[in-house]
């Protein structure tokens, strides 16, 4: 009897999936989606049990994609923009403007296999990760602040590729494309009953599509879970990464209508970027550690501890910044279930803290070398929090939960220099006010499969060390934290036999004591509070299958769901759109009064839509179109980007061979249509150098084999 079959997505907008039932084979109902769970809030729910907006990113999603970046894959969600400014420069957005980020990632807290990834001071740099070794990236939209502490934005979970349970695998790739891209990348996994263990290594280069925009990164990582009890189970962590790119600068209008893939140029006041060998060059070292003991069935402990080191050397425009820095730190985590009256009873509690010292000296640049000294500072951090959640069953299908987080942070800048600017030194600290962060939600079970919830949650977020200590070397002393709140409701489920997945959920979000940023002649980013912000949002992500084929018996679907190696077959198309309704509420910055008007930075509209078709023999292609809304470049709204759409495409042949080979032929297609835009623009930018273009059409294609056995 012919069997429907009905398989997991080729692109997952919503969370990470392990299996809820499954058919015998004299049936002819439909195989039942698997059901979603989440990890983020620490219980590991279904995700039609969880009373947040949460949104994933898996393997076969950054597998669609060009693994040399994030940004496609990480832009599939609704609600989040991760942008690429130069190559491998990263800017992260999560259900907020990127008024506060310049460069890398703030308001937001990264986790990166359970180990702490923003640092004490507040930065993140995804830049040190490769696409190719992540294999789940979980996003908690709004604050968290019921189990992460500080942030307005949310919380990022990643994690690394898993090896199956009974299998071991090596596998070898390389891939080759415009502007002198050059990947190579090898791996070797093992997993057992008792442990995983996975080593891997990728080599990654490119000339760049604009001047003074080349790249070369180096990434090991090392992960091992070990379980040598069934109450204990120990996991590993290594992560070492080489990392040097250049920084072609920002471009006026007129100089990127000319001329998009040139460098900034010289002016009568200030060198170019090429002459003065713009750049930023690190090395990082982490190594994390965690220990799980389940005490009993309903009580169980996790604690992570950590530490990293980092070099930095980065030629900017008029500085030279060379910056050593070490950090540690740990985060432990109880887990208690009971009932109380007969209801389910969910509890969590724990800590996290945080630890940096960095050794920090500004020198006048002189062509990418160091120049005179100007400052020599040495920078402590210290932030931590504690946090409590419960989470109580009640009638009629409700599920409530109530969390907290108390959170400190103290930065401590002593200038140690004998420099002629700053012959004398001196010392400053900054401690930030204890902070109490709420979060109430509750959630209803329409029915089996959909549900609805509303949240209340309130967040903090202070500034980073770059905020308070801009790369000109002056001190922020009047920075003040970000406070806000969100007000959200949302529903999401499966319909049609489950064919069909939604999630949709609206939020209003009001931000006190905004951080906003703007440019200087030199290219220093400087901040300050600009107000309140009202920032209003509607989020939906859609995906189905549009056809199937008809598996011929229940071994059929069964090696087809277990094995990436057997293509399903099948259409499945997914659409995700964000609407953002952001507004200053009352902001008055050097005699000018920006209130009412739109955030600066921030699309009104931005879509992802695309498909995913494969067959039997293991041809597979999937296109995906991108849009964005054109947005104000300035508080004033006197400057705008363009709105821009995007098409692009991954094509190959994807086969396991005599039981053992694997091997994946594939080439890609993106900016099909030579759309000349900017990806990360530079907002308030002095003498308007708005402009970051993002390649022109480019082509990449590969090879990926291994052996599994």
């Amino acid at each position: 009897m012919r069997l429907r079959l009905l398989l997991l997505p080729a692109l997952s907008l919503l969370p990470h999936v392990v299996p809820a039932q499954t058919t015998t084979p004299d049936t002819t109902r439909a195989v039942a989606l698997p059901e979603a769970t989440v990890v983020g809030y620490g219980q590991n729910l279904p995700l039609r049990r969880t009373a947040a907006s949460v949104g994933v990113v898996d393997a076969r999603t950054l597998d669609r994609f060009n693994q040399t970046s994030l940004t496609a894959a990480v832009n599939t969600l609704p609600g989040v923009r991760l942008e690429e400014r130069a190559t491998a420069s990263y800017r992260l957005s999560v259900r907020g403007s990127t008024l506060r980020s310049p460069f890398g990632v703030r308001n937001v807290k990264v986790y990166y296999n359970g180990i702490p990834f923003t640092d004490a001071s507040g930065s993140t740099s995804l830049n040190l990760l490769d696409v190719a070794g992540i294999g789940r990236i979980e996003v908690i939209k709004g604050p968290a602040a019921s189990v992460y502490g500080a942030g307005t934005g949310g919380a990022v979970l990643l994690s690394n590729r898993q090896p199956a349970l009974g299998e071991a695998r090596a596998q070898v790739g390389f891939t080759a494309g415009s502007f002198g891209l050059r990947r190579y990348s090898a791996a070797v996994e093992s997993g057992t009953a008792t442990s995983t263990v996975r080593a891997q290594y990728a080599h990654q280069q490119a000339d760049g599509y604009r001047e003074n925009s080349r790249l070369r990164r180096d990434v090991l990582t090392l992960d091992g879970e070990f379980r040598p009890s069934e109450k204990r189970t120990v996991a590993a962590h290594v992560l070492y990464a080489d990392l040097n790119y250049q920084l072609p600068g920002g471009l006026t209008r007129v100089q990127f209508e000319q001329n998009p893939r040139q460098a900034r140029p010289a002016t009568a006041t200030a060198p170019g970027t090429v002459a003065q060998k713009a750049a930023y060059a690190s090395r990082t070292a982490l190594l994390g550690v965690a220990h799980e003991y389940r005490f009993t069935p309903r009580f169980s402990n996790k604690t992570t501890l950590y530490t990293s080191g980092t070099t930095i050397r980065t030629p900017f425009l008029i500085d030279y910044e060379r910056n050593t820095g070490v950090s540690w730190g740990g985060r432990t985590a109880f887990a208690y279930r009971t009932a109380v009256a007969g209801r389910g009873l969910r509890l969590s509690a724990g800590g996290e803290w945080q630890s940096s010292f960095e050794s920090s000296r500004n020198y006048r640049n002189r062509a990418g070398t160091p120049g005179t000294l100007r400052y020599d500072d040495e920078i402590r951090t210290a932030t931590g929090f504690g946090f409590g959640q419960a989470e109580l069953e009640l009638p009629a299908g409700l599920l409530a939960t109530v969390g907290a987080s108390y959170n400190r942070l103290a930065y401590r800048i002593t200038r140690v220099s004998a420099a002629a600017t700053n012959p004398t030194g001196y010392e400053f600290r900054r401690d930030f006010r204890p902070v109490m962060s709420p979060r109430v939600a509750l959630l209803k079970e329409v029915t089996p499969l959909i549900s609805v919830y509303a949240s209340v949650s309130s967040g903090f977020s202070p500034p980073t060390e770059e905020e308070i200590r801009p790369s000109d070397g002056s001190l922020n002393q009047d920075l003040r934290a970000e406070r806000g709140t969100s007000y959200e409701v949302g529903t999401r489920g499966q319909l049609l036999q489950n064919r069909l997945t939604f999630d949709v959920a609206a939020y209003d979000f009001r931000l006190r004591q905004t951080i906003v940023t703007r440019t200087t002649a030199a290219g220093t980013s400087i901040f300050s509070n600009a107000g309140n912000t009202r920032q209003r949002g509607l989020e939906a992500a859609v995906s189905g299958w549009l056809w199937q084929p008809v598996a011929r018996s229940a071994e059929a679907v069964s090696s087809a769901a277990s094995s990436p190696g057997v293509p399903a077959g099948g259409l499945r198309a997914f659409v995700s759109y964000t609407y953002n309704h952001y507004r200053f509420g009352s902001y008055e910055s050097g005699g000018n009064n920006f209130s009412g008007n739109r955030l600066t930075g921030t699309a009104p509209h931005t879509l992802t839509a695309g498909f995913d078709i494969s067959e039997r023999r293991g041809f597979y292609l999937s296109p995906t179109v991108n849009h964005q809304a054109r947005l104000p470049l300035n508080d004033a709204n006197s400057e705008y980007a363009a709105g821009y759409w995007t098409f692009g495409t991954r094509a190959g042949w994807r086969r396991t061979l005599f039981r053992h080979l694997e091997a994946d032929l594939f080439a890609g297609l993106d900016n099909a249509t030579d759309r000349r835009y900017s990806l990360g623009n530079d907002l308030n930018a002095f003498g308007s150098r708005f402009f970051q273009p993002a390649p022109g059409r480019n082509y990449y294609g590969g090879v990926l084999v291994g052996w599994r056995w």
